[in-house]
């Protein structure tokens, strides 16, 4: 998948013309921040991680990291990251660009509460330099997430 399958995705919407495109990479949080001129956490990163044969996507403000310990009581397994290949895989999104649009069938979204302190954030859109701003509500309804988790803490950027 791409970033035109997630201009497809929202194109259901009418929102398309918000995805933001842009000529430097914004594959990474920093990358991304300094892009856009915004703070770290109102980047929303999307980390894919194995769950049993599949794969979860934990949506988290840029300025936190999994916390091992809520992470597995959470999912009752160890975090364990997927490879480039397999994020590719899985959710159809190459990682830089990995989001929790247009995702394949089967990975389930769940959105951290590390992202409830920013109005709007930033998550990608399929590619390694696009994003679109979204309100916390807008988050929510367009990623299909599945609840809401305490899985991370912060770190040091």
């Amino acid at each position: 998948m791409s970033v035109e399958a997630v201009k497809d995705y929202f194109r259901a919407f009418g929102m398309e013309g918000r995805v933001i495109e842009t000529e430097n990479s914004s594959a990474t949080v920093e990358l991304a921040a300094n892009v856009l001129g915004v703070e770290h956490g109102r980047i929303a990163k999307s980390i894919s991680l194995k769950v049993g044969d599949g794969c979860v996507l934990v949506v988290t403000a840029g300025n936190t990291k999994i916390d091992n310990s809520k992470y597995k009581e959470q999912f009752l397994t160890k975090a364990r990251m997927l490879s480039p290949e397999e994020a590719l895989e899985f959710t159809g999104h190459a990682v830089g660009g990995v989001c929790p649009f247009a995702l394949k069938e089967g990975v389930d979204v769940y959105l951290d509460k590390s992202l409830k302190k920013y109005a709007t954030v930033f998550p990608a859109c399929g590619s390694s330099n696009s994003m679109i701003e979204l309100t916390i509500d807008e988050l929510e309804k367009y990623s299909n997430f599945k609840a809401w988790v305490d899985v991370c803490k912060p770190k040091e950027i």
